[in-house]
């Protein structure tokens, strides 16, 4: 529902005709990713309503376990889901619009996506790039990865951390790219 609601108000201002379904695609995965579902989560106070509802005797693991993106962005889709079922598409969908409006403007204004970026770059250069998780650390609730972006080769390009394996290797692009564009510009 949320990718829905999110895609159908992109479309028409995007002309997909003009710029093509994966700018969309891009710009979509950006607003509705686990980051802009927590910042959503925390806007709209269900941090605080989670925790008051957890049990006491749960409350210090409740306060660890609802500061994690992936919960939250769990969270925020049932919320999503509960209110499509009880109040139909069209008035879901707008709450939804207005709930992530600054993650949608955002995305538009500046897109990141710098494994693509690294992708496209690479492939003009014939090489192909792989991530590779290469260390993992936390408890389960709050692990943090970090990912080597490698050439086919083999070559470390870059190497990120994150709290997602997505995040550590969006990063991870992110440096290959700069370490790039440094080397190039020599």
């Amino acid at each position: 529902m949320l990718a829905l609601a999110v895609t159908a108000h992109l479309y028409p201002r995007l002309e997909a005709e003009r710029f093509g379904a994966g700018r969309l695609t891009k710009i979509r995965a950006q607003a509705v990713s686990g980051r802009s579902c927590r910042l959503v989560a925390e806007e709209l106070g269900l941090v605080e309503l989670l925790l008051a509802a957890a049990p006491a005797s749960a409350a210090p693991a409740a306060a660890a376990v609802v500061e994690t993106e992936r919960v939250l962005a769990s969270v925020i889709e049932a919320v999503i889901g509960a209110c499509y079922l009880s109040f139909g598409y069209e008035r879901t969908a707008a709450a939804v619009i207005d709930a992530f409006a600054a993650r949608i403007d955002e995305a538009l204004e500046h897109p990141v996506d710098f494994k693509s970026a690294l992708q496209e770059q690479l492939a003009r250069d014939n090489e192909i790039v792989r991530y590779e998780v290469v260390e993992e650390q936390g408890p389960p609730h709050e692990r943090s990865f970090v990912v080597e972006a490698r050439a086919g080769s083999g070559a470390t390009l870059g190497r990120g951390s994150g709290r997602s394996k997505k995040h550590a290797e969006q990063e991870a692009a992110r440096l290959a790219l700069q370490a790039r564009g440094a080397s190039r510009s020599r």
